[in-house]
């Protein structure tokens, strides 16, 4: 009877989008080449991404530097808001600013996420069956990727909001049998030039 193994989980935020983002920019592109090329190195077993043009572009350029590697297309892995807080639920001091700013999003953008989120957490996390580890990478947006991680860490729900991550950067998530989730790497851009780091972030958030 087989067990389970370790779940490495890789996730990155799309390469950086035009004002529409109907598409890559000519950065997001470097961004996502860039990527690819730190990559090489590990045996990834599928590329997630989700169905806007910007993740799917973005996973495309990773996978063009990789050999073979299989790509997917995930609802689960889209742009959407994974959970919406009651206001007590927020810090006093953030409840006005985080509040309004849900309120901006449609009624329909607002129902869906939650089980898009669930989906997300079933799919993606958690140790693997099997003997071998397995390597997984997904091409995603902020919102999902603030909610992994705090996943990972066991922190609120609410605390998805305010975990920004930088356009390409890299993020790494074990989940082993027989411990807690691991945050390996947060928000890496070490395999990126000095000119495409920190972009998707605002400009008081560029370190």
């Amino acid at each position: 009877m087989s067990g389970t193994a370790a779940r490495y989980l890789y996730l990155t935020r799309h390469g950086e989008a035009s004002p529409d983002e109907s598409r890559l920019t000519d950065a997001g592109r470097r961004q996502a080449a860039l990527l690819g090329q730190r990559l090489r190195g590990v045996p990834l077993a599928a590329i997630h991404h989700g169905p806007l043009a910007r993740a799917e572009q973005t996973a495309r350029l990773i996978a063009e530097q990789l050999d073979n590697i299989p790509r997917h297309l995930s609802p689960a892995a889209g742009d959407y808001l994974p959970y919406l807080p009651a206001r007590e639920e927020l810090p006093p001091e953030a409840a006005d600013t985080w509040t309004g700013f849900l309120n901006r999003f449609t009624a329909q953008e607002r129902e869906q996420g939650p089980a898009l989120a669930a989906a997300a957490l079933a799919d993606f996390t958690g140790p693997v069956p099997g003997d071998e580890p397995r390597h997984e990478l997904v091409v995603t947006h902020n919102f999902l990727t603030g909610w992994l991680v705090r996943a990972a860490l066991s922190a609120p729900e609410w605390q998805w909001l305010g975990i920004n991550h930088a356009n390409a950067a890299l993020t790494v998530i074990r989940y082993t049998p027989d411990r807690p989730p691991a945050l390996l790497l947060f928000n890496d851009t070490g395999h990126l030039t000095p000119d495409l780091r920190w972009t998707g972030f605002p400009p008081e958030l560029h370190i």
